[in-house]
């Protein structure tokens, strides 16, 4: 019966490991989402691991041929506990392949920010600046209180370009 198992990666090196896997002809799954990166003071959209490091294949425990897998370039080991191999469930692996786009990348949910609560302002004219949440104003804008001169003003921004400050 076949399981999905969970395989650690070197770093930066997901997409390696899976490469290499798939080349052995497994089946890999290795989920992608779209992040924030900041980069020469300026923050760019990329498409990364959700899990960095991990990555999930599946296997039979009684006919597949595990040896090739921890010598593939890219694969540090085989997730386990104590001797026995970290079996993920089916439930999981479809919630998470549930949550993807048509793309097959998650879009992370930003934006899920409470009214007064404190956030910072990540990309544009007032990027460093501390501001409180006040609405939302469509699926991706969100009204702020920002304080300039001592007085609240009013600003309204892309939501994905703000983060909490906690």
């Amino acid at each position: 019966m076949k399981n999905w198992y969970l395989i650690h990666t070197k770093p930066k090196q997901e997409s390696v490991a899976k490469e290499n896997l798939l080349r052995q002809n497994y089946c890999i799954y290795l989920p992608m989402a779209v992040t924030r990166r900041r980069r020469d003071g300026r923050t760019k959209r990329t498409v990364e691991a959700l899990f960095p490091r991990y990555l999930f294949i599946h296997l039979d425990d009684s006919t597949d041929d595990w040896a090739p897998i921890r010598s593939t370039i890219g694969v540090s080991k085989l997730v386990r506990f104590g001797i026995i191999p970290a079996k993920i469930s089916e439930d999981l692996g479809e919630t998470i392949k549930k949550r993807e786009n048509e793309e097959g990348i998650h879009e992370l949910q930003s934006g899920n920010f409470e009214e007064g609560q404190k956030v910072r302002i990540a990309e544009g004219p007032f990027e460093g600046y501390e501001a409180i949440f006040k609405s939302k104003s469509g699926r991706e804008r969100a009204v702020l209180l920002l304080n300039i001169a001592q007085n609240m003003s009013k600003i309204q921004i892309d939501i994905d370009k703000i983060e909490s400050t906690i």
